[in-house]
């Protein structure tokens, strides 16, 4: 297995300070199951590159230096010749000082954004391509895969990254994703996993879209540890698998006397009909309540749910009853976040979002716009959120509070009309605002929406 690293910022051979690997030798290790070289392929002021090319012994480790369980009880597999985590131990043990991010000869280019290309091959690539590119893409890189002829080829890719970043951020985004491709590993995975699971994904992968597929695969599905790794990185997501009723109870306890979920969900589901959209995203879908009314609907040929919680999908599918082809084709569940842009939903007639924005941090609203409103740009949006001024009509909500435990803000009707004339502006579309619920003469609706065309 191969992996390699070229930079053309001046002078590139600055690399084999921040490697600590000097260009005009070659570096040998032994990692106990294998051999790790160092070399450099070209070594130029104007391009460097680097490559660790391990070679792994399959005969030792059939021989009893693997992982217990049966893994590799024979050594007629792919387990010593496509990347998967010997690299990245090789990767560890190897250039450890340069996945730290310090460099004593270069410190501050340790910590600089430089141009950096990386190459990775055999990459294991058994959910695809796509998967390839929702782990990479999303952290900034421009991805590139090719795939690798011969037997079983179609399983794996070559893997061309190029992008600007620090040397230490794209060793430990390989290091942590190389094993998630394989979905595998070749030792023992316990708690002192989940520390390098987040020192290696320290500054990324929190807020990456996969972060809990990326967390299930790298600690070998195994439920505890998943638990323990997504409580650190989001505290909500323990809280989601502890309790899964229990959020969306405390907001749908306080709105329930006035069934303004019934009413918001008969109000969307009656605005996506007047449009005449016949493919429909709904982003944020949650457990799929939305969806399960489109799907009752004959008018809405496509339907697609997104989440960024994989628990979320799980429940979703259930309620949706998705078991003969027919539902298959038309419903499609997808992982992703809102805040990346997505190539599987181009052409999608009209997206809705209910009861999504308040949920997003406010600076990661423009975000949002961009990539709904720019790069997605279906014919019509629909968006739902709580009229702030109506809360002191709840008679068990305390002054101040918000509906729901992971709001991050609620607008007023003054604050989600600026918003919305904001988007005209920007993106050409023009909304028309609407009440859903009772209208209190003083405090207006206790929800609000948006229904925007272009």
């Amino acid at each position: 297995m191969f992996l390699s690293i070229a930079t053309t910022h001046r002078p590139a051979t600055d690399l084999g300070f921040l490697l600590h690997k000097h260009p005009e030798r070659v570096h040998e290790s032994d990692l106990g199951f294998g051999t790790a070289h160092i070399v450099y392929p070209e070594a130029s002021e104007a391009r460097c590159e680097a490559a660790l090319i391990l070679d792994v012994d399959p005969v030792g480790l059939v021989r009893g230096r693997g992982r217990a369980d049966g893994l590799l009880d024979h050594y007629v597999n792919d387990r010593p010749y496509a990347a998967s985590s010997f690299l990245s131990v090789a990767i560890a043990r190897t250039l450890r000082t340069a996945m730290g991010g310090t460099s004593k000869e270069r410190p501050e280019l340790a910590i600089q954004a430089i141009p950096l290309e990386a190459t990775v091959t055999p990459l294991p690539a058994r959910d695809g391509a796509e998967m390839v590119r929702a782990l990479f893409e999303p952290l900034g890189w421009q991805v590139e895969i090719v795939p690798v002829e011969g037997p079983g080829g179609a399983r794996y890719v070559t893997l061309h990254l190029r992008g600007t970043a620090t040397l230490g951020a794209l060793l430990n985004q390989i290091y942590v994703l190389v094993p998630v491709l394989d979905d595998d590993k070749h030792y023992w995975v316990g708690e002192d996993e989940v520390a390098k699971l987040l020192a290696r994904g320290e500054g990324w992968l929190q807020d990456h879209p996969a972060r809990e597929l990326i967390v299930t695969r790298y600690l070998l599905h195994r439920r505890s540890l998943t638990h323990l790794a997504l409580a650190r990185l989001a505290p909500e997501t323990q809280d989601e698998e502890d309790a899964p009723q229990s959020r969306d109870t405390a907001e749908e306890t306080l709105e329930k006397p006035i069934r303004l979920n019934d009413a918001r969900l008969d109000a969307v589901v009656a605005a996506l009909k007047e449009t005449g959209a016949k493919s429909i995203a709904d982003l944020g879908c949650g457990e799929g309540k939305l969806l399960a009314r489109l799907k009752r609907e004959r008018w809405a040929a496509r339907i697609v749910g997104v989440d960024a919680s994989v628990i979320a999908l799980e429940r979703a599918k259930r309620m949706l009853k998705l078991e003969n082809a027919i539902d298959l084709e038309r419903v499609t569940l997808m992982h992703g976040a809102l805040t990346y842009r997505d190539k599987r939903l181009a052409g999608t007639d009209a997206a809705a979002l209910v009861e999504v924005i308040e949920h997003l941090d406010p600076e990661r609203l423009p975000a949002l716009a961009q990539i709904l409103f720019g790069a997605m740009r279906p014919q019509y949006v629909i968006v739902t959120t709580p009229n702030a001024e109506y809360n002191v009509l709840f008679p068990n909500m305390a002054p101040g509070a918000l509906r729901h435990p992971d709001h991050r803000f609620e607008w007023t009707r003054d604050q989600f009309r600026a918003w919305a004339r904001g988007i005209e502006d920007v993106y050409g579309y023009r909304a028309e605002l609407r009440d859903i619920g009772t209208v209190d003469e003083v405090h207006g609706a206790p929800t609000q929406m948006a229904v925007f065309a272009r």
